[in-house]
This record gives structure tokens, C-alpha cells and sequence, in this order.
């Protein structure tokens, strides 16, 4: 009995030794990760998500090439960002949901009844542009209010891809 209690205390005392230098080492990461910093890691990578399925739906049904087009950039560049957003959110031990959030895959199934059509390539843009400006409000809210180093440099990064995004579905360029 007496051993097993002294067996207890010094590992108890070796974990307490052991726990600070684990912390100094996540701090010197980028800091530690706050509710900002996962709301944003979380609603970013289900952006990504939902972009990549919406980019790759409008490669498939869009009517014009360039809703096609902006289709293709939507894939090419939210799975680039999406790649790093998920290696940093492991590193740092944030969970990352499997899929889009509920209302992301209701609103790109509402879009896919309209497909082949002229008014798919309207209904997409016009979810795209509300998707981005949400992103980019995600974005700045990460900005202003979270505080490890590393997601808010992933926020600083994603800024003008996904600026550049809302220009392209809400600027004109597809639009007839």
C-alpha cells in the first residue's frame, strides 16, 4: 500500500515538472488557442468545405464557362488553404468537423435543383457572394479578436483569396 502511494506521488510530481515545459512549448507555437481562434478554425475549414463542393457542383452544371471557371478557382485555391488550415488545426489540437455546417449543404442542394439552367449560374453566384462576404466577416473577426499567432496568420493569409472571390461572383464578371 505504502509503495503504491509513493509510486502515485512521484508520478504525480513528475507530471506537474513535465506539464510547464509542455506549456512554454505550445505558447512559443503561436500562443495559446482561444474560443476565437477554434470558432474561427472550425468555421473556416466548413467554408472550405462547402466552397470545394460548390466549386466542383458549378464545374458540373453551370450553363456559362465562367461561372464554370470561377467554379474551378473556388476548388483549386479552398483546398490549398483548406490543406493548411487542417495540418495547423492538428498541430494545435482543434477539432475540425467532418462536413458543412447543415445550412451550407441545404443552400447548395437548393442551388443544385436549378441545374443546367441559367438561373443555377444566377443562384450560385448570388449564394457564393453571401458565402464569402460571411467568410470574410469570420476572417476579420479572427483578426480582431483571436490570439494565437499561427490561426491568425492563417486568417491574414486566406484575406485576399477569399476577397478575391467575392470579387469575382459578385463583381460583374459572370453576371449578364
Amino acid at each position: 500500500m505504502r509503495a503504491a502511494r509513493t509510486a502515485m506521488i512521484t508520478v504525480s510530481a513528475l507530471c506537474l515538472a513535465v506539464a510547464p515545459a509542455g506549456l512554454a512549448h505550445a505558447q512559443d507555437a503561436g500562443g495559446t488557442v482561444s474560443a476565437a481562434d477554434e470558432t474561427f478554425a472550425v468555421g473556416a475549414h466548413q467554408s472550405n468545405l462547402a466552397e470545394i463542393a460548390a466549386g466542383e457542383d458549378a464545374e458540373e452544371n453551370a450553363t456559362t464557362e465562367c461561372v464554370r471557371h470561377v467554379g474551378a478557382a473556388l476548388v483549386r485555391d479552398h483546398t490549398r488553404l483548406d490543406r493548411s488550415l487542417t495540418a495547423l488545426a492538428e498541430r494545435l489540437g482543434i477539432p475540425l468537423p467532418d462536413a458543412p455546417t447543415e445550412e451550407q449543404r441545404r443552400q447548395l442542394e437548393e442551388v443544385r435543383t436549378l441545374a443546367g439552367t441559367p438561373e443555377y449560374d444566377e443562384a450560385w453566384l448570388t449564394v457564393q457572394a453571401a458565402a464569402h462576404e460571411a467568410t470574410l466577416a469570420l476572417i476579420d473577426e479572427e483578426l480582431e479578436t483571436g490570439t494565437n499567432a499561427e490561426v491568425k496568420a492563417a486568417a491574414e493569409a486566406a484575406r485576399p483569396v477569399v476577397a478575391a472571390h467575392l470579387e469575382m461572383v459578385e463583381g460583374g464578371v459572370c453576371r449578364h
